[in-house]
């Protein structure tokens, strides 16, 4: 997913629901920040999202723009209506969000998440793509992993899962070689 398609999925989640702000949780949150960013970070074909207006705005996005849709079938990407629950993140992760804003999203706004607190969701969610885009992130320095390990110490995890995820990132850092 691209910029552009990105707009387009925050311009159709507010006409559908009539709220105004979208937090983006996904990988494409990396949009916001860095707008051309590599294409190896763009592969996936949704955006993860939900209003800050009311919980069930996502699902009248899932069910209008998600995935299977006729907006899916059409544009070839959709939304995917996520909680706040969602991801994990560290304190204060609110007050650092990127807003996407412009003519292309319809008086709508995205909120996406900022690039560190993007990568500590990755790091605790692990799956493999989770781990490959992190990866990228690294070998592309979009990312600084004092700012990450930093930032995993302000979740919520438990210790045991706070160490998987630091041990994680210390191989990614050590595969990548930064």
């Amino acid at each position: 997913m691209h910029r552009l398609q990105l707009e387009h999925i925050i311009r159709a989640a507010a006409g559908i629901t009539g709220a105004t702000e979208f937090v983006i949780v996904g990988s494409q949150a990396v949009l916001g920040q860095f707008p051309q960013a590599p294409d190896e970070l763009l592969v996936s074909i949704e955006a993860d999202v939900f209003s800050l207006r009311d919980p069930a705005d996502s699902d009248l996005i899932d069910g209008s723009i998600g995935e299977g849709s006729p907006f899916h079938q059409t544009f070839g990407y959709y939304a995917h209506g996520v909680s706040v629950e969602t991801a994990v993140l560290p304190g204060g992760w609110q007050d650092r969000l990127v807003p996407v804003r412009n003519e292309n999203t319809g008086g709508g706004t995205g909120l996406c998440l900022e690039i560190h607190d993007l990568a500590v969701s990755k790091l605790v969610a692990g799956r493999e793509k989770d781990v490959d885009f992190i990866g990228g992130l690294l070998r592309h320095r979009l990312v600084q992993v004092p700012v990450i390990r930093d930032r995993l110490n302000k979740t919520n995890l438990a210790t045991d899962r706070l160490q998987i995820c630091l041990a994680r990132l210390d191989r990614l850092v050590n595969a990548v070689g930064s």
